[in-house]
């Protein structure tokens, strides 16, 4: 029967890959965490909703020939783990601007950061399905203007 010898090399081998056996379950719990905070919400949660003005629809339909809708601007504040449920623009067309702090928003094709720093708004056309996630330590605003029927 032949012996396998072992050489001074194989401790720090051996060593090596429990290491990164352990790295790979560390990896593997954090990437679990993050799927879980970021599932879909179906509800909205840590939601505040100031309203800003309104431009009624008799001065839409006097000014632009526009019935059935209003104009409106509003502040929504996400708290930190708060989310925006999934909804859909097809008959709501709007813009967000973030003001203060980040929100994650996600749609079917993944997902995108927008914060304060971005100069461009996010565009809810007919083709938008999005939810938001605020995924930060500290309140996130943005100011939220769109069309919708009038309540």
């Amino acid at each position: 029967m032949r012996k396998t010898r072992l050489n001074h090399a194989t401790p720090r081998f051996l060593g090596a890959c429990f290491a990164c056996l352990a790295a790979g379950a560390l990896l593997g719990s954090a990437i679990t965490g993050l799927h879980a905070e970021m599932d879909i919400p179906t509800k909205h949660r840590g939601v505040k909703v100031t309203s800003l003005g309104v431009l009624p629809e008799d001065s839409l339909k006097a000014q632009i020939g526009l019935g059935g809708y209003v104009l409106q601007m509003r502040e929504i504040t996400l708290e930190p783990g708060g989310a925006i449920a999934r909804h859909s623009h097809a008959t709501r067309p709007g813009l967000v601007q973030m003001i203060a702090g980040t929100w994650v928003e996600g749609r079917p094709g993944g997902t995108q950061a927008y914060s304060a720093a971005n100069e461009t708004a996010i565009l809810e056309d007919k083709d938008t399905e999005h939810w938001f996630w605020n995924t930060g330590s500290e309140p996130a605003t943005a100011i939220v203007c769109d069309m919708v029927p009038p309540s």
